[in-house]
C-alpha cells in the first residue's frame, strides 16, 4: 500500500515538474502572469525556467524585428497636389512587461502603430511640397524621365530643400517617443511607394504620353532631314559618276574610231582596189537582200564588180 502511495506521489510531482517547467528560445523573451497579473520580471535570455503549476502562465513575445505595413491613404502635399501614400516600419519590443500592461499583444500594438504612424506621415506630407516626397537630391534627371518629377498640374515642382530620406527621418523621431510608453522602439519608417490620385495621374499620363510624342516628331524630323541629305549626297555622286563614265566612253569611243579609221586608211593605201572591193561587198551585205528592188547599170560605180563578173563568165 505504502509502495502504491509513493508512486503516486512519484508521479504527481514529476506532473508538477513537468508543467511547471518552460524554455525561451534566441527569438522569444517571455513574462510570468499569475491570475492574470504579471508577475516577476521579464525573461529575456534564452534558457530553461521554472513558475507555479497551473497558478502562473508563460506569455511569449518575439524578440526579433517586426513589420508595420501601413494602409495607403489620399494624403494632400504643401502645394495642394493629392497623392496617394503607402508606408512601412520596422519595430521591436524592447519591455516585453511594459508591452503586456499596455497593449497586450501584436494586434493591439499593430492598432496603436497604425494610429501614431499615420499621423506622423500624415503630418510630414502635408508640412512639404510634393518636391520633397518624391525625390532626395536636384540632380538633373534625363529627358525620358523628367515628366514625373519635375512636371505636375500647373508647372514646375521646385527644388528640394529637405528630400525624401530627410522626411522619413522626421516621420521616425515624430512617432519614436510616442510608441515608447508601450514598451516598442521604432527602428525605421520608410515610403514604400508614392503616386497621383486617379485624377491627377490622367493629366500627368497625359503631358508625358505628349512630350514623348513630341520627342518623338523630333526624331522623326531630323530623320527625315538627314534622309534627305543622303539622298542629294547620293544624286550628286550618281550624276558625277554617270558624267565621269560618259566622258570616259566617249574618249574610249573616240580613240577607238580614230584607231579605226587609221586602220582603214592604212589597208586603202597598201591595196586600194581591193580595199575598194571588200567595203563594196560590205555595202551590198548590209543594203541588198531578197526583199530590195534597184534599177541601176551595171556601169554604175555601184555595180561595177557585177560587170566584171558578167565578162568573166560569158570568157568562160
Amino acid at each position: 500500500m505504502k509502495v502504491k502511495f509513493l508512486w503516486i506521489f512519484l508521479a504527481i510531482a514529476l506532473i508538477a515538474v513537468y508543467s511547471s517547467a518552460f524554455t525561451v528560445d534566441e527569438t522569444e523573451q517571455a513574462i510570468i502572469t499569475q491570475f492574470g497579473k504579471p508577475v516577476g520580471q521579464p525573461i529575456k535570455k534564452p534558457g530553461l525556467y521554472f513558475k507555479i503549476p497551473v497558478i502562473q502562465l508563460a506569455t511569449y513575445f518575439p524578440k526579433n524585428l517586426l513589420n508595420w505595413d501601413g494602409e495607403p491613404g489620399q494624403v494632400p502635399t504643401l502645394d495642394k497636389t493629392y497623392i496617394w501614400v503607402d508606408t512601412f516600419a520596422l519595430w521591436k519590443i524592447v519591455d516585453p512587461l511594459k508591452f503586456f500592461e499596455t497593449v497586450n499583444n501584436l494586434t493591439g500594438a499593430q492598432g496603436r502603430l497604425d494610429d501614431i504612424l499615420d499621423a506622423a506621415v500624415r503630418n510630414l506630407i502635408t508640412s512639404f511640397p510634393l518636391i520633397e516626397t518624391v525625390r532626395e537630391t536636384n540632380r538633373n534627371l534625363t529627358s525620358l524621365s523628367m515628366m514625373v518629377d519635375q512636371q505636375k498640374i500647373g508647372g514646375s515642382l521646385g527644388k528640394v530643400t529637405m528630400g525624401r530620406k530627410k522626411i522619413t527621418l522626421a516621420m521616425l523621431a515624430q512617432a519614436e517617443p510616442k510608441v515608447e510608453k508601450f514598451g516598442i522602439k521604432l527602428i525605421d519608417v520608410k515610403i514604400k511607394r508614392v503616386n497621383y490620385v486617379e485624377s491627377v495621374r490622367k493629366s500627368v499620363y497625359g503631358r508625358m504620353i505628349a512630350e514623348r510624342q513630341q520627342i518623338a516628331e523630333k526624331f522623326r524630323s531630323e530623320g527625315k532631314g538627314e534622309a534627305k541629305m543622303i539622298e542629294g549626297d547620293r544624286d550628286r555622286d550618281l550624276k558625277r559618276i554617270t558624267s565621269e563614265a560618259y566622258r570616259t566612253a566617249q574618249e574610249t569611243k573616240g580613240k577607238a574610231d580614230a584607231q579605226m579609221t587609221l586602220i582603214y586608211a592604212q589597208a586603202y593605201n597598201k591595196d586600194p582596189e581591193f580595199y575598194s572591193f571588200v567595203k563594196s561587198l560590205e555595202t551590198y551585205e548590209r543594203g541588198l537582200d531578197k526583199d530590195s528592188y534597184l534599177l541601176l547599170s551595171t556601169k554604175s560605180d555601184l555595180l561595177k564588180y557585177f560587170e566584171q563578173y558578167e565578162k568573166a563568165a560569158a570568157v568562160k
